[in-house]
């Protein structure tokens, strides 16, 4: 066996027992066949199709350690008092009641984090929690370790009107954390979810976020994660959702930090007339690295998905999109549509798109595109014509890019959030911030 997978076997002697639900048989067995299967497997490598183009020796190379906590109060403190909603907040993979105010919720909604919800909602968590062949390896590792996370359990019907914030902030610079969010919506119900991830500036640390979603018969959620880690931190994470009939659900990932980021997302429709809204954005510089692999699953007729990522690459960062899209025997009626649009910012920057359509049924209307580009040499030389300088033109270029994508954020306090944190990235950010 070898030295980094013994640390993590290790690490699981030492956390095992005091992780919350420990006490459940279930849960406890799951989590052994999950460390057993990480174990046997290890970490994913360039010679998996789906990890061709992205390298995880660094972080396996890497050791973690707890310690060294630095503050994070004031910057959660600036994020609430920016919105309206209900907040949990997790620091270093525990949760903070302090720093958390799930506020007044309406009867039938129930958001917890999960060191509290074991307690009296087990056997309801043991449906939505998952099992150790679910996903990569890496998955498996996170269900073996998760310390926390949020239960949200919406029952048939309810609506939450405000945002339910998820902070998960890396407070301890060279720390491994691992989370795991349960959402399940009841039939008829509707709600908007934040994961928001943040770090201590140059922190090391590695974090893993496994987030489940359940939909119901017309269930609808909006789920938004902001990847804002420190730029020399990894952040590993996978979403996935299975929908029920007429469920509609809307995904966006935005990925602006971390010296390597990994996001994995699936949707499985499990009736008919689902629809799903893949949308998504990244920045990466420097030598950074960010990798979006998707998989929509139409096992059923007459469901439609839509799905759209941007990537902008700068210095000499690698941007990868992987979208898969399978239509199984019998999905007729299927509408599917997958783009990826590259923007490279220098020669030295690189985009690697892969889409993937596999389709088993006739009566089915799939497209995909991908765009690789620079900027446009005429649009720069006019907005120099009008005055500009050459940073603040080709700031209003890169920002009108990501712009399509920020746009479908229907909130508008999500939306401007994300618009804040995309100009901050732009070396006249200031400037493009001030005329906003």
């Amino acid at each position: 066996m070898s030295a980094d997978l013994q640390a993590w076997a290790d690490t699981f002697g030492r956390r095992a027992g005091g992780l919350p639900g420990a006490g459940v048989p279930w849960l406890a067995e799951a989590r052994r066949q999950a460390l057993d299967r990480f174990m046997s497997e290890g970490w994913p490598t360039p010679r998996i199709e789906a990890w061709r183009h992205t390298s995880l020796a660094p972080l396996a190379a890497a050791a973690f350690e707890d310690g060294g906590a630095q503050s994070v109060a004031e910057r959660i403190a600036a994020l609430k008092a920016a919105e309206t909603g209900h907040w949990l907040v997790f620091v270093d993979g525990a949760f903070d009641a302090d720093l958390s105010d799930a506020g007044a919720l309406p009867g039938g909604a129930t958001v917890l984090p999960l060191s509290q919800a074991w307690s009296e909602h087990a056997e309801a968590i043991r449906c939505a929690y998952g099992d150790a062949a679910d996903g990569h390896s890496t998955s498996a590792l996170n269900l073996a370790l998760a310390s926390d996370g949020a239960w949200i359990h919406l029952a048939r019907g309810v609506a939450v009107e405000q945002p339910i914030h998820l902070v998960c902030a890396a407070a301890s610079p060279r720390a491994a954390h691992f989370l795991r969010h349960l959402i399940q919506a009841e039939a008829g119900s509707q709600a908007t979810v934040v994961e928001h991830y943040v770090g201590v500036p140059d922190a090391a640390n590695f974090r893993h976020a496994a987030t489940r979603l359940r939909l119901d018969r017309d269930a609808r959620i909006t789920h938004l994660k902001l990847q804002q880690e420190s730029g020399q931190a990894w952040h590993l994470g996978d979403i996935d959702a299975t929908q029920g009939r007429g469920s509609m659900f809307t995904s966006h990932s935005v990925s602006l930090g971390a010296r390597l980021a990994r996001h994995d997302i699936a949707t499985h429709f499990a009736d008919e007339r689902c629809e799903t809204l893949l949308n998504g954005l990244y920045y990466v510089d420097q030598r950074r690295h960010v990798d979006h692999h998707t998989l929509i699953g139409h096992e059923k007729p007459h469901c439609v998905s839509h799905e759209s990522y941007r990537g902008i690459m700068a210095d000499a960062a690698h941007g990868v999109f992987t979208g898969r899209i399978l239509v199984a025997p019998g999905a007729d009626g299927t509408d599917a549509i997958q783009r990826n649009d590259s923007l490279l910012l220098s020669r030295l920057a690189k985009s690697d798109a892969r889409p993937e359509l596999e389709i088993y049924a006739d009566d089915v209307k799939c497209a995909h595109g991908a765009t690789v580009g620079r900027l446009d040499a005429d649009s720069l030389f006019y907005l120099r014509s009008r005055g500009l300088d050459e940073v603040h033109a080709r700031d209003i270029l890169i920002y009108a890019f990501a712009a399509a994508s920020v746009a479908k954020i229907e909130s508008e306090p999500l939306r401007r959030r994300v618009e804040q944190a995309v100009r901050a990235l732009l070396p006249g950010g200031a400037a493009l911030e001030e005329a906003a």
